[in-house]
């Protein structure tokens, strides 16, 4: 797989995450490894960064739950008009309630 491939595989992932729900980015490296022989996070973060803006970006966090870094805010507002489960600090997102994996 090349990469721009990879890109659009992690792109298309990020799409199928159901509303009110997320993923890490190392559970979506993790669920691409098979087809790319890749597992990174940082990765899959670099990929978000670079080209994620078309996509539900908002659904992708940390394995913690922790919101994208430097868009808390705006991620916060998204997923709550989402009902996505977040914890009571409103930081981090429940992830036994909202995670995802295909």
């Amino acid at each position: 797989m090349t990469p721009q491939e990879y890109v659009e595989e992690v792109l298309a992932l990020v799409e199928r995450i159901p509303p009110g729900r997320v993923m890490s980015y190392g559970a979506i490296a993790d669920a691409l490894s098979d087809l790319s022989g890749r597992s990174s996070a940082r990765l899959v973060g670099s990929i978000m960064a670079r080209h994620g803006g078309g996509v539900p970006w908002h659904r992708v966090v940390t394995s913690a739950g922790r919101l994208p870094p430097g868009h808390e805010e705006r991620a916060r507002a998204l997923l709550r008009a989402e009902s996505c489960p977040l914890r009571a600090d409103g930081v981090f997102v429940d992830m036994k309630a909202a995670g995802w994996y295909p």
